[in-house]
């Protein structure tokens, strides 16, 4: 097998497994089955931007050239910090783009990857955000009406508990389960009432659990970087967030969107 095309975030889908696809433009590559086989990850040399489509030397805020990350509202800080929204400010860079993505419900939710943490994510993306993360459980917990509340509720959650994933850790191997609705119960108790007024709804569905296609976990935790090694040459032992195990280290493919690459399996 030889394709060859910009790559971006892997598609997943919740299953007994999770199951992934390796996206290269339009073509996509069932990868669970591949578990195990010798692979061959070539960088092509060239990086095109996933929004205006010119050529680029370095792709900004996973697939963007820096013009883009500076026009667009998916690129502006209150995307990793939702508590500074700028539509609320009324300086949003695209205020239809944060109206059709911003103004829409939002779930906070409480999720075991590395460890405990407390999230966010628009309420579409349940139950793809905690397999993109490689959370083993995953529990929602409130619906609020928008991203800028969810923020604010998260911001209070995290003076008590992790608001982000520990990634080496998570591929060391799946954590101790934790009670997370007992952790819930916990939290709730601490930030009540700073967060009551943003709830539009207590949720009351069970936990998610996830198990991941991964042959063996690596010893030692190595960030391979296509920059840096533009070839990767080995045998896939696993998938887990949007990382490829490798037996000599882990490549993030959602940090690589829209580099261009060969896929081989040798």
């Amino acid at each position: 097998m030889r394709i060859e095309g910009h790559l971006s975030k892997m598609k997943v889908s919740h299953a007994e497994t999770v199951q992934y696809h390796l996206r290269l433009d339009d073509s996509e590559i069932e990868l669970n089955s591949l578990i195990g086989a010798n692979i061959r990850l070539s960088y092509l040399d060239v990086i095109t931007c996933s929004n205006c489509g010119k050529k680029t030397k370095k792709s900004w805020n996973q697939g963007y050239c820096y013009p883009c990350t500076l026009k667009l509202a998916e690129c502006d800080i209150c995307i990793v910090k939702p508590e500074l929204c700028h539509y609320a400010q009324g300086t949003c860079r695209e205020p239809q783009w944060g109206e059709e993505h911003c103004l829409k419900p939002h779930v906070v939710y409480l999720a075991n990857s590395s460890a405990l943490k407390v999230g966010i994510t628009r309420e579409k993306q349940v139950p793809t955000r905690w397999m993109d993360q490689g959370a083993t459980q995953a529990l929602p917990i409130f619906k609020v009406s928008s991203r800028l509340d969810s923020g604010l509720v998260e911001k209070a959650f995290s003076q008590h508990v992790a608001d982000k994933t520990n990634w080496q850790r998570m591929l060391k191997g799946d954590p101790e389960l934790i009670d997370l609705k007992a952790e819930a119960q916990r939290l709730l108790k601490l930030v009540d009432p700073e967060i009551k007024r943003y709830i539009t709804e207590v949720m009351t569905v069970e936990e998610y659990r996830f198990h991941y296609p991964v042959k063996v976990y690596p010893e030692k935790i190595k960030s391979l970087g296509l920059d840096k090694v533009p070839v990767i040459e080995d045998k896939l032992i696993g998938i887990k967030g949007q990382y490829l195990l490798f037996s000599q280290g882990v490549i993030n493919i959602r940090n690589h969107s829209s580099y261009k690459v060969l896929w081989e399996v040798l």
